[in-house]
């Protein structure tokens, strides 16, 4: 069983994140959503900066996202105009939810931007987390979309700040499988002076 809810650590011990092109409905309702990115929230961020934001997308407004994507990828794609672009209204349309999280980091303060982007990121772990403890599955994804200057620019990204991903919930179509994990000898060793 993937994303096992009964306690903290056997949540942990079976986290899954789900694909996104494969989940259906229902995903979050309105308080679930809300209640969801509240919880994410709760990160560690050292000088309480908060150096990220979150912006939620609509049911509603999946065909101007689509739109945006497929007018941002035939202008830094010359020669794309006409081309078949049905995999970015494809990625504008998977899921139930989806949620943009942006990094923020505040200049000329005494935390290092790189550990702004680490909470930021680490936002992005619990969102995951939070989704999967109100009974979804979540997917982080980046790609094309998150690099792109001109959909960062839809939203609102500034100098230094970046899409740390998009983030999609839902329901499994199916059951989740598991994927290849990192071994423990492979990646963890004893500091040896």
């Amino acid at each position: 069983m993937f994303n096992d809810t009964s306690s903290l650590r056997s949540h942990l011990a079976t986290r899954r994140s789900g694909k996104a092109r494969d989940m259906i409905a229902p995903g979050p309702d309105a308080a679930q959503l809300k209640d969801i990115i509240g919880l994410a929230l709760r990160t560690p961020d050292h000088g309480k900066l908060a150096p990220w934001r979150i912006v939620t997308i609509a049911d509603d407004q999946r065909d101007a996202f689509a739109k945006l994507l497929k007018d941002a990828w035939v202008a830094e794609n010359p020669g794309a105009a006409g081309m078949d672009l049905s995999a970015l209204d494809q990625f504008a349309h998977q899921a139930p939810s989806l949620v943009v999280l942006i990094s923020t980091p505040v200049a000329g303060v005494k935390i290092p931007v790189w550990e702004q982007q680490m909470s930021a990121g680490a936002v992005g772990m619990n969102l995951l987390h939070a989704a999967h403890a109100h009974g979804f599955v979540g997917s982080w994804l980046t790609g094309w979309a998150a690099y792109s200057p001109d959909v960062a620019k839809a939203f609102g990204v500034g100098d230094g700040d970046a899409i740390v991903g998009y983030f999609f919930f839902g329901t499994p179509a199916a059951d989740l499988s598991e994927r290849p994990r990192p071994e423990y000898d492979d990646t963890v060793n004893a500091w040896d002076i």
